[in-house]
């Protein structure tokens, strides 16, 4: 008989972390908790807070949503290792990033076959379509997949700061980087060297990797939404700020904007 799809570890990945051994009903506790997921409920909602200045401006927020809905999947997931709750969060990951390339990515880098962000819309949801059925083909490689698109980003960002002079971008783009190599540094350690971390009693990297990459998200989105003014809103000057202080030990980055001025 076939294990039903919702069942507790129907799921083709197990993590390295030890099944139910602090709670009968939480399969990874530490993937589960608040602390390793506290980036996507809390950070997130946090950094959107800091962003509502930009309401009035017509900067969209539409990335937020799918990335906390990627929170609580995620939960979901390693709470159960169901194979619904495997895919629930994979494919929320998929969402969000075709969510943030429809709205976010740089029109100066469209295809030449397209010509308007409507066209280019419908480019990211055929492509998602697509995607998404190829997730069930072989959903073990579904998690590699979706973490090499970063390189993209990464190759995307590299690009505009040829362009951009300001010290304080290439510094949050420095911080964000460190974040994500430490991030994806924890991802590659639990799933290749799980014997070893089992070995010595510390098989908890996965957990890491959640809070690593939410704090690496922290400063990614402020940095997408920088690029997107300059090119979206020629006529305002956009600056990386940080909340509450440039001083405090830990911050929320975010982007403010000086007066319109005029263009020559």
């Amino acid at each position: 008989k076939m294990p039903s799809i919702f069942s507790y570890q129907s799921a083709e990945v197990d993590w390295c972390e030890g099944n139910f051994e602090r709670s009968a009903v939480i399969a990874e506790y530490y993937n589960t908790d608040g602390t390793s997921l506290f980036s996507f409920l809390l950070l997130t909602p946090l950094n959107s807070l800091v962003l509502e200045a930009f309401s009035e401006l017509q900067v969209n927020h539409g990335t937020f949503v799918p990335l906390r809905l990627a929170g609580i999947f995620s939960m979901y997931f390693h709470m159960t290792l169901s194979y619904v709750g495997q895919l629930l969060d994979e494919l929320s990951i998929l969402w969000t990033l075709a969510v943030a390339y429809s709205f976010w990515y740089p029109q100066a880098y469209f295809p030449k076959c397209i010509k308007t962000r409507r066209h280019f819309f419908w480019l990211t949801g055929i492509t998602t379509v697509i995607s998404t059925l190829m997730s069930f083909v072989k959903p073990t490689l579904n998690a590699y997949a979706l973490n090499c698109i970063a390189f993209h980003l990464l190759y995307l960002t590299r690009k505009e700061l040829k362009k951009c002079n300001d010290k304080r971008v290439h510094r949050m783009a420095a911080v964000m980087v460190m974040w994500w190599a430490l991030a994806i540094t924890s991802w590659i350690s639990d799933r290749w060297l799980c014997w070893l971390w089992q070995a010595i009693n510390f098989p908890y990297f996965h957990s890491f990797w959640h809070v690593l990459i939410a704090m690496s998200l922290l400063y990614c989105c402020p940095l997408v939404i920088y690029f997107d003014v300059s090119y979206e809103m020629p006529s305002f000057k956009p600056k990386l700020e940080y909340w509450p202080s440039d001083s405090w030990p830990v911050v929320v980055p975010y982007v403010a904007l000086e007066e319109p001025h005029k263009q020559c």
